[in-house]
């Protein structure tokens, strides 16, 4: 009876690995970054990510807001004065670019991509200019983004890079950005140490410095 129950648990342990393993690849994510990650843009970030179309993944850090406002940026983009919130750096990818994280139920428009329910990114500036001017305050705005390969994501993972939390959409839109990686952190550290799982300290030495592709 006991070695049928040990088996059973096993099963189980199991099905909640595989589960959990395609939940990190098929749902948006949140990705916190180990304390010994230092690369620039990275250092002390927390991320959303979610598939993309390629197959890889796409996302933006969350918690770097710039000191500059939406109309400070485009001075004759008078709908632009509306936006409340600052502008977030949202990784190194097309840094000169504009995109929107927006709350809506439907697609904004062309070229944009939903990242969970409810929540697309917007990559055309026609239809960032249609957000901006419709619901402007139903959105954050980001310089720039992050993306990933095919499986790179994955294996970033897999090397201890990021630790993985469900995306949230308060933490999302949260307004005070200041401490949220340290929360987060010590949110993933309870659950680690909830489960049985040990922890092999040997996942981090590797060298974290290239561990993410430069910008392109």
């Amino acid at each position: 009876m006991l070695n049928a129950m040990r088996i059973l648990l096993c099963i189980a342990l199991a099905a909640a690995m595989m589960s959990s393993a395609r939940a990190q690849e098929d749902d948006a994510i949140l990705l916190v970054a180990h304390p010994a990650f230092r690369d620039v843009d990275y250092r002390q970030t927390v991320l959303l990510a979610a598939p993309a179309p390629n197959g890889g993944h796409v996302g933006v850090i969350l918690n770097r807001p710039t000191k500059r406002s939406l109309a400070s940026l485009f001075p004759e983009h008078e709908p632009s004065k509306k936006v409340l919130d600052p502008v977030y750096y949202g990784g190194p990818f097309s840094r000169g670019a504009l995109v929107a994280l927006v709350r809506t139920a439907a697609a904004p428009g062309n070229g944009s991509v939903m990242l969970m329910k409810n929540i697309y990114m917007a990559f055309r500036v026609n239809t960032i200019d249609q957000i901006i001017e419709a619901t402007p305050n139903e959105a954050r705005y980001f310089v720039g983004y992050v993306g990933w390969r095919p499986g790179e994501l994955r294996n970033e993972i897999d090397r201890g890079i990021w630790s993985v939390l469900g995306a949230d959409v308060d933490v999302i839109f949260r307004k005070d950005m200041d401490n949220l990686w340290e929360e987060l952190l010590q949110q993933t550290k309870r659950i680690r140490a909830d489960s049985s799982k040990p922890f092999h300290a040997a996942a981090f030495t590797f060298d974290f410095s290239n561990a993410i592709r430069p910008a392109r």
